[in-house]
């Protein structure tokens, strides 16, 4: 199987040269990073898709999608994938699938979960939306990349899934952060608030995997002073995505709703730029009732 990779940022670079080493033919193009070991550098995002099998997309966002996408399917064989593992708006995730359809390529739209330390080690989580026919045959790659890929339906519900995970997510961190600033202000120790939620109602992974006071529960980015694992600017941009779809379909996410407008105060006016999205506990215990 011939793969061509376009975008090889700080996810898509590892992805890729993961497939290198799994012995694929892989062609590689950005704009801007340096292409891995492993691949051959294309000049041209659709010299990168001309006679692959498989064509994987990386982007920033749906708009960047949509503009590659008018590069590469004309140069696409027929009858070859499109696999676009962005974390887009679902609304450009099911434009691009329409537009590679019409052209007779498969399009699959698998946003993934797991950050830069899955995509080096190749733990990913895949969401797939779109037709059963193209999700095996992209499977050997996910299998690669990744250590679970779940068919989530036609075209568009990968990004839904993401999205619905993610605003989650954002929620929980958030109300993770708020109890432990409270327990601290209650005068309860931070361990001892970790030993009851973790064992109790509580439970989330936020709190049991990835907490965000340091020095407890196993180690995570609040242990590296905030270092992202996961940026506070990405989770910003996946909580806006959750509400544009929401809006889109008239659904009433107050919290998801809430979460955004907290996360983008934190990255855009407290300093968030650049932390983790844990990094919002700091940030709750500096603030007061009314702050």
């Amino acid at each position: 199987m011939k793969i061509g990779f376009i975008g090889l940022g700080n996810m898509g670079g590892p992805m890729a040269r993961n497939l290198a080493a799994g012995g694929y033919d892989v062609t590689g193009f950005d704009v801007a990073a340096p292409i891995p070991d492993g691949l051959t550098k294309a000049e041209t995002a659709a010299d990168a898709a001309r006679n692959a099998d498989v064509v994987i997309t990386m982007l920033p966002d749906g708009g960047i999608l949509r503009s590659v996408a008018d590069q590469v399917i004309p140069a696409m064989t027929k009858g070859a994938v499109l696999l676009d593992c962005s974390t887009v708006d679902v609304e450009s995730a099911r434009a691009v699938a329409d537009q590679a359809s019409a052209a007779q390529i498969g399009a699959l739209d698998a946003p993934v979960s797991g950050g830069i330390g899955g995509a080096e080690a190749g733990t990913l989580t895949f969401m797939v939306g779109g037709a059963e026919d193209a999700v095996t045959r992209a499977m050997p790659l996910f299998d690669i990349m990744g250590q679970k890929a779940v068919h989530c339906g036609p075209s568009g519900n990968g990004q839904a899934a993401k999205i619905c995970n993610n605003m989650i997510l954002g929620a929980t961190m958030i109300a993770t952060c708020e109890a432990f600033a409270l327990a601290d202000k209650l005068g309860l120790d931070r361990q001892s608030m970790f030993d009851v939620v973790s064992t109790s109602s509580g439970y989330s992974w936020t709190m049991n995997a990835y907490c965000p006071a340091p020095g407890v529960g196993p180690t995570s980015p609040a242990d590296s002073g905030y270092t992202p694992g996961f940026a506070a600017e990405l989770m910003l941009k996946d909580l806006r995505l959750s509400q544009q779809a929401a809006e889109a379909v008239d659904a009433d996410t107050p919290m998801g709703q809430r979460a955004a407008e907290l996360y983008e105060g934190f990255v855009e006016n407290e300093g968030g730029q650049g932390k983790d999205f844990s990094a919002m506990l700091p940030r709750f215990e500096k603030r007061g009732r009314t702050s």
